[in-house]
């Protein structure tokens, strides 16, 4: 007889813990990051982006200018501003000892960025991403730092998609 008590405790205690489990997890919300509903194209359409003081600042403004328009190109008038500072280095990986070059290296772009809303100056977001593009050095110099621009290029479009997607995620709360 106590038996059939017990089993029927279980059998209630799990019945519990499932409605529980379910109820916890109707709380959750997830949904497209740039479905319709959500807002964010036309809150990322509404974002201005700080000048460019370098290279590869601008390389990585233009590309997020491309991300957030969809191509249409920067806001005029922007609800939201984002202030970055980009920063590029490279470093040797592969010293050849015999005359002290290097066959290899990585190039490192870094972008600190401020999501803040022009109105009332309020920060929504703040943040850091870091990118690594790795380089084959050739002998001759001028193919050399050409190769370094393109590892340049690739890490700071490489970046922006980083900071992109940073940027709707906050949007989009």
């Amino acid at each position: 007889m106590s038996s059939d008590i017990a089993c029927k405790l279980a059998r209630n205690a799990g019945v519990a813990m499932i409605l529980a489990a379910a109820a916890f997890l109707s709380a959750c919300q997830v949904r497209p990051l740039y479905s319709e509903s959500s807002g964010v194209v036309e809150k990322l359409s509404s974002v201005g982006f700080s000048e460019a003081g370098s290279r590869v600042e601008q390389q990585v403004r233009n590309r997020l200018i491309f991300l957030a328009s969809r191509g249409a190109g920067e806001a005029e008038n922007p609800q939201y501003r984002v202030e970055m500072h980009a920063t590029s280095s490279v470093a040797s990986t592969l010293l050849q000892e015999s005359d002290d070059t290097s066959k290899a290296g990585r190039v490192t772009v870094n972008v600190s960025y401020t999501l803040s809303a022009t109105a009332d100056g309020h920060v929504i977001k703040a943040g850091s991403r870091q990118v690594t593009a790795l380089v084959d050095f050739s002998e001759q110099e001028f193919a050399k730092q050409r190769a370094i621009r393109d590892a340049e290029n690739r890490a700071a479009d490489q970046v922006a998609e980083f900071v992109g997607a940073d940027i709707a995620a906050a949007l989009s709360r």
